[in-house]
């Protein structure tokens, strides 16, 4: 599956567009605990272990959104936006939302 943020394929047409397709995946506030605890793995300003987590969850609404549009038939998704936010008030819970269009390609 091609998974690009362009809103076409250099070198690829687009035959159709199969619709909107996303993944979310949230972080509870266990991560942020873990992350204060492990400060240790801050080295030269960078937090190891909260990055992997972030990374984690990246992945996951990335292997979401890849399903919709499998289901779809679709080959590729163009156009992708990835976004990070806070859910909750004083929560601690964080969410990383993924979307794009899935289309299918000549």
């Amino acid at each position: 599956m091609i998974i690009t943020t362009t809103p076409s394929i250099e070198g690829r047409r687009i035959a159709s567009y199969r619709g909107i397709v996303s993944g979310e995946a949230i972080l509870g506030a266990n991560v942020f605990r873990d992350f204060f605890a492990s400060i240790r793995d801050v080295v030269g300003g960078r937090a190891g272990s909260y990055e992997r987590v972030l990374r984690d969850g990246r992945d996951t609404a990335l292997q979401d959104m890849i399903e919709e549009a499998q289901r779809l038939g679709a080959h590729a998704i163009v156009g992708v936006h990835l976004d990070y936010g806070a859910l909750g008030k004083n929560e601690g819970m964080m969410m990383v939302s993924v979307s794009g269009t899935a289309v299918t390609l000549e």
